[in-house]
């Protein structure tokens, strides 16, 4: 089995198309108008409208409804993305965790929070050099 993506279902997808390329610097690939995908090395972010919902189970989704997951993202300096990122709907400034990572949390404009971090410390920074992350 091959983790494929994570899909973000919304009312909005432009919007929030328009957020993660912001983000991620990255152009999504756009199939629909109800869909498009932020492709990075590590992971894809599917982003989709609530218009697709019907074609898996109509009602299993709902838009800006997520409390219990964080989209994340490795970034080269999150001191610098926090600075690039001016004017997001931040809940903290960054922060070094235990686990040796710099984090910035914000939320998307559906609410889901979106964790960008960097590894500051010796453990976390090999954690990420591994083979398997390249």
């Amino acid at each position: 089995m091959e983790f494929a993506s994570t899909r973000i279902i919304t009312d909005d997808v432009a919007r929030l198309v328009g957020f993660y390329e912001r983000v991620t610097g990255v152009r999504a690939d756009w199939a629909t108008e109800d869909f498009a995908e932020i492709r990075t090395p590590g992971a894809t972010l599917a982003i989709g409208s609530t218009r697709t919902v019907p074609l898996f189970a109509p009602g299993s989704a709902r838009p800006a409804a997520n409390h219990s997951a964080i989209i994340e993202f490795l970034v080269p300096d999150v001191d610098a993305a926090y600075r690039d990122l001016a004017g997001s709907d931040f809940v903290n400034e960054p922060t070094t965790m235990p686990w040796g990572n710099r984090s910035l949390l914000l939320r998307d404009p559906d609410g889901t929070l979106v964790n960008l971090f960097t590894p500051v410390t010796a453990a976390a920074r090999e954690r990420f050099a591994a083979p398997s992350r390249k």
